[in-house]
């Protein structure tokens, strides 16, 4: 299995719920659901889930549903799991978008899942760039299955962008986002949603006011 994560992939991860700070909306409902966002997002590769005893030929989702359906405690273990690691992340990278520091608590749940995952010890060529060589399981522990998803988180943490992420502008977003923006000043997750409501919004308060 070759991985070649993005830098700002734990983000996206901590994005699967979305509207926090309104009418929080869930699309990661089941393992069959994480399985498909992990192969939409590159952060596993399609064959090597067929490549680890799942049986089936259908897909990502469709060979995931049949092995979550034969093994549901399994399932229900890794997906909880998944799922407790994403929140862990959301908060760690709030806290930076806030200006505070991530719990300690946070941090050391992170630390423990990163021990979990495979080594990255051996690079291979993926078309014109590079990627992650490791063996294993993906779906052996959520940290595992996660594994791109935790060195993105630790990258990012550790790296030179951590004073570029952002938390969208809109209370009732929040949508995390690494601001790549030339002068770093970017507020919205996106201007075509949370950008263009607020100067609809700003636009009427002129026209109410005057």
């Amino acid at each position: 299995m070759v991985l070649a994560p993005r830098r700002d992939l734990c983000l996206d991860f901590a994005n699967t719920l979305a509207w926090r700070g309104s009418a929080p909306s869930e699309s990661l409902h089941g393992l069959p659901d994480l399985l498909q966002w992990c192969a939409s997002s590159g952060s596993v590769l399609a064959g090597s889930i067929a490549d680890s005893g799942t049986n089936g030929t259908n897909g990502a989702h469709g060979t995931h549903g049949t092995w979550a359906d034969r093994h549901p405690v399994e399932a229900a273990a890794i997906f909880r799991g998944a799922i407790a690691l994403r929140e862990t992340i959301y908060r760690i990278f709030h806290a930076v978008a806030s200006g505070s520091e991530p719990t300690d608590g946070d941090l050391i749940e992170l630390n423990r899942a990163l021990k979990e995952t495979p080594a990255r010890d051996a690079l291979q060529r993926i078309g014109s760039a590079f990627g992650w060589r490791v063996e294993g399981n993906p779906l052996a522990t959520a940290s595992a299955l996660l594994a791109p998803v935790l060195w993105s988180a630790g990258d990012l943490l550790a790296g030179s962008h951590l004073e570029r992420v952002r938390e969208c502008a809109n209370g009732k977003c929040l949508w995390l986002f690494l601001d790549e923006s030339k002068n770093g000043t970017r507020r919205w997750c996106s201007m075509t949603a949370c950008g263009n409501r607020a100067k609809a919004h700003r636009h009427y308060a002129r026209l109410k006011g005057g």
